[in-house]
């Protein structure tokens, strides 16, 4: 937050100038003479915000165990949002003076003078609170010191491991596969595979695993130790830790890391080791031990991580990537601590219910599962006793010692923008799967990530995004044709801890159906579930600044009205899939909105006063209604991405997923505009994108032969363009591709729907390009000949293929060793086809293949069971003999890999 209200005072600062200013107190009372100083004093303030959050993150959490330390936290918190909300009441005002064309029309109103006395004398009660809390701080508590950013250690129960009592064989579950992978990998006869990763978040059971292995494998080892790291760690500690563990007796205490290194060696001499390095949150432990270990070749070292990039330190083969339990091993490791009193060990009918769904909300965390477990076993084995403890089930996991005070590590160890970008996931519903690019722009937008040297602050998002996931605080979902997130989810139990501080931090709050009057009006990020108009207008949230309402719920345009009335400083306003039917013109008002999400709403249209959103960088409108942007869209000079393709009639669907909505006019006004999606073709459209140099992501409808050409010619010359979509206006509309010479080497993703001029592809985009691309979907090319050998020997590099109604040909063939790197392939609504020949080594690392409404299919593709990295595969609406071939069970047995088989 520091960075980025810096990097915007350090724009406004100089706004008003000494003739502006001597205006504004000639116009306004002599009260306010100190606005001749508001400028500096803006600057002071936002320097104070910057050294308020350092002190925040870098106050030591053992000292936040202090009532007083917590209570003198909390104020420096609620004064920093205070110099936050007034720095962007000053940005907008100042920059309103900037662009009004005549100031003594700005100012002639009593009002206009007085929104900047008020500002004034917000600084000075600021500037005098900064000095109470700092007095406060002096005063209740001078012992505590600010220390540099690192957690509190917190003691793991037992001396290796946090559940060193789950060692024992049979009161393992669901680890038979890992532990025989790694006992496999520890005596493999290979000297230069000595390192062995195990990652995973936190509460897998990594130390579990590591720990059955090493205590039933030390024995064949002369030499064995354990040694924990930690967050805390001292290469020195480790070094003396490691000598003892390995018998060394004598005294170390004199001896330095050179001289410890030596006799480690000298110990160890040639004898074969196995070395367990628990709980490493840096790579750079092992560069620092990694000399005492070359000389012995016969021996292992595995190490435990949280982190991927430590955990990435082995090589992929030897590196295992721990999973949360399948749901029978859940329920069944549940039963084994719930009713560990009884002979069997099991659940007694009346509790299944229950007890399925305290399992099912651990989502295979066995440290979550065990917790709970333990727990029920204290209760009275009946429903309503059970059901007490399920419904404050929170509650039960956050006491001290228990699994948030595990998973509380990780958060610890993340720096201060990862910390925000953290909790911002928690507003989320509960398994929602977050969308990379909306969590980027959202991020950008909330002023988490900025520009950092060469990286465009959207950049620094997606770096933010992939930090997490490398620390396992995110968990991906699925990746796009670059090998990027594409999307991701928050383990449930990790979101709860990632609410409860977002509660003690003032971050936000997600509402999970609790009333919106009891919410804290001081709240300033707020997601709501089952919110209604009563709850809404009875509160206020002056503060906010971050509003979520998705999936589904119902949001009126006087609930809206009044949330936007009273939330002035409302920067995100996301509503996706919520049942909003219209957008009120209150919203002109809300200065400092940079993100509105109404995809999949009910929306018909937008205000015209949307033009006074200055500051918007993202409107996100598609799948709604509107089929018309307003004309003042133009005025938006910050706009990055504008997404608005509209749903599409129901008569037209067969050949177009979605229709553009109607360019606005002097559309290149919009010079910052990265993603524009998607737009209806029309004459001037080429030269509107002429002045649009920063475009990335392209998409545009209604594509006529008329203007193909010259459309063409002008995307062909956008330096930066990375993703096309071009939708021809009707099925027998010819496109000009001839004319589509790409020169940016970013466009990787290119979507065609139309017909192909010649019904060849002899043109630039596949071989000038073609290397280029990563994801190509073509639907009714109209091309004679078999798509599939045509594109092969052009686009050696595609992750995705999509064919749609492109060809009339009669058989399809995957060219032998082409296509090596697709992991999806799609074959739709190929009528004519009878015949699909696989190649030997074609398609060696396809992941999904689907093929649909291919009639005149009636034989299973020869050899398709050696595709042994398939996960998915779909043989639908083929020919009526097709299932006669190959049963399902039949093709289960054969093909045991594929996770997702539909027939």
């Amino acid at each position: 937050m520091a960075e980025a209200v810096l990097n915007a005072i350090s724009k406004i600062g100089t706004v008003l100038g000494d003739e502006v200013i001597n205006f504004i107190i000639e116009e306004a009372s002599k009260k306010i003479t100190n606005l001749r100083e508001l400028p500096k004093n803006i600057k002071h303030v936002a320097r104070e915000l910057s050294m308020m959050n350092n002190v925040i993150q870098d106050l030591d959490t053992t000292n936040l165990s202090s009532n007083v330390v917590k209570g003198w936290t909390a104020e420096l918190r609620k004064l920093a949002f205070h110099v936050e909300d007034v720095m962007d009441k000053y940005a907008y005002h100042a920059f309103q003076v900037q662009e009004e064309g005549s100031l003594k029309r700005f100012f002639k109103g009593a009002h206009n003078a007085k929104v900047f006395s008020e500002i004034a004398d917000e600084v000075v009660y600021i500037k005098g609170e900064i000095e109470q809390v700092k007095k406060l701080q002096k005063d209740y508590f001078p012992a505590v010191q600010a220390v540099p950013a690192g957690p509190a250690v917190i003691v793991r129960r037992g001396s290796r491991g946090c559940l060193p009592e789950l060692i024992q064989d049979d009161d393992l579950v669901g680890i038979t596969f890992n532990q025989q992978k790694l006992i496999g990998w520890i005596h493999r006869d290979d000297p230069n595979r000595r390192l062995i990763t195990v990652s995973g978040m936190g509460g897998l059971g990594k130390t579990t695993l590591v720990m059955n292995v090493f205590e039933r494998e030390k024995t064949k080892f002369p030499v064995h130790a354990w040694v924990t790291v930690s967050q805390t760690y001292t290469i020195d500690g480790l070094l003396r830790d490691l000598l003892r563990k390995i018998g060394y007796k004598d005294s170390m205490e004199k001896m330095d890391n050179h001289e410890l290194r030596d006799k480690l060696k000298s110990h160890l001499g040639t004898r074969k080791c196995l070395v367990v390095l628990d709980d490493v949150w840096n790579k750079e432990v092992y560069h620092q031990m990694e000399d005492t270990f070359n000389s012995l070749q016969a021996s292992r070292i595995i190490i435990t991580t949280r982190r991927y990039d430590v955990a990435s330190l082995a090589s992929s083969e030897h590196h295992l990537q721990i999973q949360p339990l399948e749901s029978s091993d859940a329920f069944n490791l549940f039963c084994r601590r719930a009713f560990n009193n009884t002979a069997e060990r099991k659940c007694p009918p009346e509790l299944e219910d229950v007890a399925a769904s305290i399992v099912d909300r651990c989502k295979g965390l066995p440290l979550a599962i065990i917790s709970m477990g333990s727990l029920m076993s204290s209760k009275k084995p009946t429903k309503h006793a059970w059901n007490q403890v399920y419904n404050q089930f929170r509650s039960e996991l956050a006491k001290p010692d228990n699994v948030q005070a595990i998973l509380k590590l990780s958060y610890n160890d993340l720096p201060g923008n990862l910390r925000n970008c953290f909790l911002y996931c928690s507003l989320f519903p509960e398994d929602y799967i977050m969308s990379r690019e909306s969590l980027v722009r959202q991020w950008v937008a909330e002023g988490f990530a900025v520009t950092n040297e060469n990286n465009t602050p959207e950049d620094v998002a997606e770096l933010n995004l992939v930090d997490l996931i490398t620390r396992n605080m995110l968990q991906v979902k699925d990746y796009d044709e670059l090998g990027r997130v594409d999307t991701c989810v928050m383990h449930d139990i990790v979101r709860d801890l990632a609410l409860s501080i977002a509660k003690d931090e003032r971050f936000g709050s997600a509402n999970d159906q609790r009333s919106v009057i009891q919410m804290n009006q001081e709240v300033r990020r707020l997601s709501l579930c089952g919110w209604n108009d009563s709850d809404v207008r009875a509160v206020r949230f002056p503060h906010l600044r971050t509003l979520f309402s998705l999936d589904g719920v119902t949001s009126t345009p006087h609930m809206l009205d009044s949330v936007f009335s009273k939330s002035s400083y409302l920067t995100v306003l996301e509503l996706q899939d919520s049942e909003i039917t219209e957008v009120p013109a209150s919203i002109g008002n809300l200065f400092n909105l940079r993100y509105i999400g109404l995809r999949r709403t009910k929306v018909k249209s937008l205000p015209e006063c949307i033009e006074k959103l200055s500051n918007l960088q993202t409107l996100d409108i598609k799948q709604t209604n509107i089929e018309k942007l307003p004309r003042g869209i133009v005025k938006m000079k910050n706009l990055r991405h504008l997404l608005a393709d509209r749903v599409v009639d129901e008569k037209q669907k067969d050949f177009q997923y979605f229709a553009g909505v109607q360019a606005p006019k002097d559309l290149s006004n919009l010079v910052e505009l990265q993603t524009l999606e998607t737009l209806e073709a029309t004459n001037e459209l080429a030269d509107q994108l002429e002045n649009l140099k920063k475009l990335q992501s392209v998409w545009i409808g209604k594509v006529s032969a008329m203007h193909s050409a010259k459309l063409f010619a002008t995307l062909s010359k956008l330096p930066l363009l990375s993703s096309l979509l071009l939708n021809a206006s009707d099925e027998n509309q010819t496109l000009q591709l001839e004319a589509l010479n790409p020169q940016s080497k970013q466009l990787h993703r290119l979507i065609i729907r139309g017909h192909w001029a010649d019904g060849t592809l002899q043109c630039p985009i596949f071989h000038g390009h073609g290397k280029n691309l990563k994801y190509l979907a073509l639907s009714w090319s109209g091309l004679q000949e078999d798509p599939l050998q045509l594109l092969a020997p052009h686009v050696p590099n595609l992750s995705y293929l999509g064919l749609n109604r492109v060809s009339s040909a009669d058989t399809l063939v995957i060219p032998e060793g082409r296509f090596p790197r697709l992991k999806t392939l799609v074959l739709k609504n190929l009528s004519n086809v009878n015949l699909l020949t696989i190649g030997k080594d074609a398609i060696k690392n396809i992941e999904g293949l689907y093929i649909v409404a291919l009639p005149k299919l009636d034989k299973v593709p020869k050899d398709i069971e050696s595709l042994c990295s398939l996960k998915k595969l779909w043989l639908l609406y083929l020919h009526k003999d097709f299932k006669a071939q190959w049963d399902r069970d039949e093709m289960h047995q054969k093909m045991p890999y594929v996770l997702e088989l539909r027939i």
